[in-house]
């Protein structure tokens, strides 16, 4: 596991956006954000999840979430837009960004694989985070300390037979990170990295895996140091990195 004891006020003030915030790893991210200080911007598909997840943070006494209900499988480029003014308007800038919304698709061989699947996994896992950066950059070059986390997996780094477009797309993942952070190396104020979160008891997890018992894995809310970690401050330094959330 990655070790690391954030400072209660580690994100003091910062606006953070979350997608797939309604449910697993999303929903402890954006609990966790808000604990230590964040407004936190839900963003997913399913207004019910949020509501939960945005009276959780209320019922804490954690700075008061925004819910941006959006489905990324069909969202348009004047989705995002829309979403950037509302942004702009309520906030006037973005301190973060963690791309954690993904689908899992089908598992099976290429030579059988559906391609309507296959361009849903690629419109959520690469299109979208693609489409919500590249409109949402004039918000966080606003922060004085920006951090934009994208979200991998081992079968993105390493393929995976029967693993099909999600493999595909997580790969594209690594690849739009590291083109990103390079591009931005020199920019003081953003920084750019990906987590694999390992295998986490999330319902994803489940339906890939479904003969495995949960029980023997890592919740959502245990792997949260590193995703606290590299939306802080004190990951200032890192830039175009590919890390690991368990070992």
């Amino acid at each position: 596991m990655f070790s690391y004891q954030a400072p209660a006020d580690l994100l003091k003030d910062r606006i953070i956006l979350v997608t797939g915030a309604g449910d697993g790893i999303g929903r402890a991210a954006a609990l966790h954000y808000a604990a230590h200080g964040a407004t936190v911007i839900l963003l997913g598909r399913t207004q019910e999840k949020l509501d939960r997840v945005y009276d959780e943070i209320e019922a804490a006494g954690h700075p008061q979430a925004a819910i941006v209900p959006m489905n990324l499988d069909v969202a348009t480029e004047h989705d995002y837009i829309e979403l950037c003014n509302t942004l702009h308007q309520e906030f006037g800038r973005l301190d973060g960004i963690l791309h954690n919304a993904s689908v899992l698709g089908v598992r099976t061989p290429i030579e059988n694989f559906d391609p309507i699947i296959w361009h849903q996994v690629m419109q959520v896992n690469v299109n979208a985070p693609f489409m919500l950066t590249q409109t949402l950059m004039p918000l966080l070059a606003e922060s004085e300390d920006a951090s934009i986390i994208f979200t991998s997996s081992s079968v993105g780094r390493k393929g995976k037979a029967y693993w099909g477009a999600y493999a595909v797309s997580k790969f594209a993942t690594e690849g739009l990170m590291q083109v990103l952070a390079d591009e931005l190396e020199n920019t003081a104020n953003i920084r750019v990295n990906a987590i694999n979160p390992g295998a986490t008891r999330t319902n994803m997890r489940a339906f890939a895996y479904p003969g495995e018992n949960p029980e023997t894995l890592r919740t959502p809310a245990e792997i949260m140091p590193l995703y606290l970690y590299l939306m802080g401050p004190d990951s200032k330094e890192i830039q175009g990195q590919s890390m690991d959330a368990q070992a």
